[in-house]
């Protein structure tokens, strides 16, 4: 299998075109009924309990909360990096929060940029894996542009490797390896996590279960195991987390 890199404009339309982008129209209106709360145990907060999931994703919150939403995400798309920005602060701390809703955000391989950064998203483990991703997407315009600057060697020389090779190399390219340096993981770990094929095979198969579901662009959205429709947007999406709560 080789991978298709885009370059220049023609890069950051191929981001845009393959997210969902499916936000537009109105937006519904949301119960202002305040959320019947459930604690945490010995007073904790559900927004800290982060674990791993048996099918790869990393959840946040009541494990046995009434209303599981699952995200597929890119890491390298603008929408999701929206969404990020827009939605998650009232998802995590409003939703979350209450114990009524439980958040599985499962990583998306949508785009060559995604690989490397996937695997030593998912290599640093469940505790600092959201604030990790939060910080991807707020500096995802400043790695992403640099896909605009890969020369035609560059290029050749990506299309010619295996995904796996072409992620690690894209991570060192894209000096995404300098921002899990700067956040305490140090090279040799991130030369092993990449070089690992168990875990290239772990973030494989989350995209592979998000295909067999019906996922062909990112952010989806599953609310109890049902695909939500139209929910790039936070605005989109909240109306019916809400509704499914009882």
């Amino acid at each position: 299998m080789k991978l298709s890199i885009a370059t220049g404009a023609a890069a950051i339309a191929l981001l845009l075109a393959a997210c969902s982008g499916n936000g537009s129209g109105n937006n519904m209106a949301v119960s202002n009924e305040p959320l019947k709360q459930i604690a945490a145990p010995n007073g904790g907060d559900w927004t800290q309990q982060v674990v791993q999931t048996p099918e790869g994703g990393m959840r946040m919150g009541n494990p046995d909360a009434p209303v599981k939403l699952v995200e597929y995400a890119s890491l390298s798309c603008p929408h999701c990096a929206e969404f990020e920005e827009q939605g998650v602060p009232t998802l995590r701390d409003k939703y979350v929060k209450s114990g009524q809703v439980s958040w599985e955000f499962r990583t998306f391989l949508l785009f060559p940029s995604d690989s490397g950064v996937s695997m030593l998203l998912h290599c640093q483990g469940a505790t600092p894996f959201f604030r990790l991703s939060q910080e991807l997407y707020a500096t995802q315009r400043d790695w992403g542009a640099k896909l605009q600057t890969l020369t035609e060697q560059q290029q050749q020389q990506l299309q010619s490797m295996s995904p796996q090779q072409a992620g690690a190399a894209l991570v060192s390219i894209l000096g995404l390896d300098e921002f899990f340096r700067q956040r305490g993981m140090p090279q040799s770990r991130i030369d092993s996590c990449l070089a690992d094929r168990a875990v290239a095979d772990k973030v494989a198969s989350i995209t592979q279960l998000g295909t067999k579901e019906g996922v062909t662009g990112t952010p989806t959205f599953f609310i109890n195991g049902k695909q939500a429709q139209e929910t790039a947007a936070w605005g989109k999406l909240e109306p019916q987390l809400r509704a499914a709560i009882k």
